[in-house]
């Protein structure tokens, strides 16, 4: 994530990433969809039995709706608007998860939550299904305190991770996240964590599906992050088998859009390959749909095809 080594201490200095800036106001946002099962713990062991559905694409809660970048930064101008009018005019500046901005330590400083073992921000109510967001405003404000972290001797996300990602309680090496490698990563998955990533085509939850806090996990009041149709539960086949055209029409409004069509087949390649690997009873219908790519203009489509028909069990 170049972007981020690009801005050096901006990350950790607000008034250098927007001048003027004297306070920063931090909110966070539930994403889980409205039907989420309600019973705590319910959820949960939903989403884990996906994984014992190897044909099956596993796409990160979070990103099965809408593009949370557009709903919540509107939500916070919004809010800033609304603190205009009691306060008058005031610079501000909006951010979520769009600029170098260390989000998860200012929402940890400012009493949102604490850094969990898996460096993510637990709430006592909430878990840690939400977005966070920012407004850096040019007024002072009296601070928040920060919360009391509640982990314990709790370790279910260090021992969970398919990757090992997370090397030590409260560091991770997003070298070695499913997350990173599905989403932020441009080039050819490396060979060690292939095998690794099983059936998860974008994004991972794993950490988080295994965190006992997780059992307060709240459902958005929103609609936008209501799942989308096909996009949950879908055969690795039809995915891996949306031409160009069928990825943008289907993600359109979506965050999975931003990794473009062809990391989208890098991703489903991998998890056809896994699924061969596992001896499916689609085995053969995966064979065709990896065949029917084998010659894909991109070199790096064409490698991973070739790497998945090669775990043929």
């Amino acid at each position: 994530m170049h972007y981020m080594a690009a801005h050096g201490l901006k990350r950790a200095r607000p008034a250098e990433l927007m001048p003027g800036t004297v306070s920063v106001i931090t909110a966070r946002m539930d994403y889980l969809p409205s039907a989420t099962p309600a019973l705590p713990g319910q959820w949960q062991t939903l989403e884990l039995s996906r994984l014992t559905r190897p044909a099956e694409g596993i796409i990160s809660v979070y990103a099965r709706g809408r593009d949370y970048h557009k709903v919540m930064r509107s939500r916070l101008q919004k809010l800033a608007e609304r603190i205009a009018l009691k306060v008058g005019a005031f610079g501000h500046r909006a951010f979520t998860d769009s600029a170098p901005v260390l989000e998860a330590e200012l929402a940890a400083r400012s009493g949102q939550g604490w850094r969990g073992k898996h460096t993510l921000v637990l709430n006592r109510q909430a878990g840690s299904m939400f977005f966070l967001g920012e407004i850096f405003v040019d007024m002072a404000l009296p601070p928040t305190e920060p919360v009391t972290p509640h982990c314990g001797s709790c370790h279910a996300c260090i021992d969970i991770c398919p990757t090992r990602a997370i090397v030590a309680p409260y560091r991770v090496d997003a070298r070695r996240c499913i997350s990173y490698l599905t989403i932020e990563h441009y080039g050819p998955i490396p060979l060690e964590f292939r095998p690794l990533m099983g059936n998860r085509i974008y994004g991972c939850d794993d950490c988080q599906l295994v965190c006992p806090w997780n059992k307060f996990a709240q459902r958005s009041a929103l609609p936008d992050f209501d799942e989308r149709q096909g996009l949950s539960g879908q055969q690795l086949v039809t995915l891996f088998g949306w031409s160009e055209a069928e990825f943008l029409r289907f993600t359109e409004g979506s965050p999975i859009r931003r990794i473009g069509h062809e990391r989208w087949l890098r991703n489903v390649a991998v998890a056809l390959g896994n699924a061969l690997s596992a001896g499916v009873a689609q085995s053969e219908a995966i064979k065709v749909s990896l065949n029917a790519r084998v010659d894909h203009p991109s070199e790096m489509v064409r490698e991973h095809v070739a790497w998945a028909l090669a775990q043929q069990a």
